[in-house]
């Protein structure tokens, strides 16, 4: 044979790829994506529109949903989907106590309406009266458990009294004045609070001090507010803290310590202060009070009754 038979035919076998289809569930995955992409821009947008007002009623909503339809639309509840609940290691009468206890402890939305519809026309009326402009930023406007609290702060520049005095300054006169009519739109009970710093006077707190200052500069508002309009019925409570009770992250004796706190109370706890018994009844009753006459063995005091008689009166 041939040196060219000898040879052996070289076969290259080509294996064809077909490529697969591989779906499209990663377009339903982008898609998703992009919807939560664009829901979050969205509500990012929102909130940077939204005023502190609709903020706030916004974080309300969402703090405790479930409980809205568990006490029919209360959102003042606990987080617990179970009305009765059972014994509770913080609350000793169950979920169910946690929740009556919040309701009177926090204020509806419509006392909430009420009270920003209030603080809104106080900040237009000081808003339009030029002299008072400038006093925006020593008034604060938050919603405590006890109801709506308007601070009004002292300033270096711009004291609210003369220093160690409750002599009122004429802008601070003014400002009470203007409030004073708004206050009465509402039937709630008035507070009215005085506090200082921690600067003492010479004498200490064995003459006049802190304590006689702060609550004088209390009734000295009361007097401005009384003069502007306020009903006198109104006012409920006046009273003076001294430095006890101080603007939280403050220095001691920093001006914004010196202030005069109006609160309008939610009426649970107006009811409260003017019924200090009302949780356990009309008063807190003694003791012995509380047991029955039949329960009380009397034979050992008759006993003594008759021998102290005897002694006293041998002859009988």
């Amino acid at each position: 044979m041939s040196a060219a038979g000898d040879k052996r035919p070289i076969v290259i076998r080509r294996k064809k790829v077909v490529h697969s289809h591989h779906g499209g569930s990663w377009k339903i995955a982008l898609a998703d994506f992009m919807t939560a992409l664009m829901a979050l821009f969205l509500v990012m947008w929102i909130l940077s529109v939204a005023s502190d007002e609709q903020r706030q009623g916004v974080a309300d909503y969402f703090s405790t949903p479930l409980t809205s339809a568990v006490t029919g639309g209360d959102r003042s509840g606990s987080t617990s989907a179970i009305p009765g609940g059972g014994p509770d290691p913080v609350h000793s009468d169950g979920e169910r106590a946690r929740i009556d206890t919040r309701e009177f402890s926090r204020p509806s939305e419509q006392q909430r309406r009420f009270f920003m519809d209030l603080q809104r026309r106080i900040q237009a009326a000081i808003e339009a009266d030029p002299e008072l402009r400038e006093l925006r930023q020593q008034m604060r406007f938050d919603l405590t458990p006890e109801g709506l609290r308007i601070q009004l702060l002292d300033h270096e520049l711009r004291p609210m009294f003369a220093i160690g005095s409750d002599r009122v300054e004429p802008y601070m006169r003014s400002l009470l004045r203007t409030i004073a009519p708004l206050l009465n739109d509402l039937p709630n009970y008035l507070s009215i609070s005085g506090h200082t710093d921690s600067r003492p006077y010479a004498g200490g707190y064995r003459g006049y001090s802190n304590w006689e200052l702060s609550s004088d500069r209390a009734n000295a508002s009361r007097r401005e507010l009384v003069a502007g309009g306020l009903e006198s019925d109104k006012l409920l409570r006046v009273s003076g803290f001294a430095d006890r009770v101080m603007v939280p992250d403050t220095d001691p004796f920093d001006a914004d310590n010196r202030r005069i706190e109006l609160l309008v109370l939610l009426p649970e706890v107006a009811e409260y202060i003017r019924r200090p018994g009302i949780l356990g009844g009309p008063g807190v009753p003694s003791p012995m009070s509380t047991r029955l006459e039949s329960e009380v063995d009397l034979a050992p005091v008759e006993q003594f009754t008759e021998s102290l008689r005897r002694t006293l009166n041998p002859e009988q």
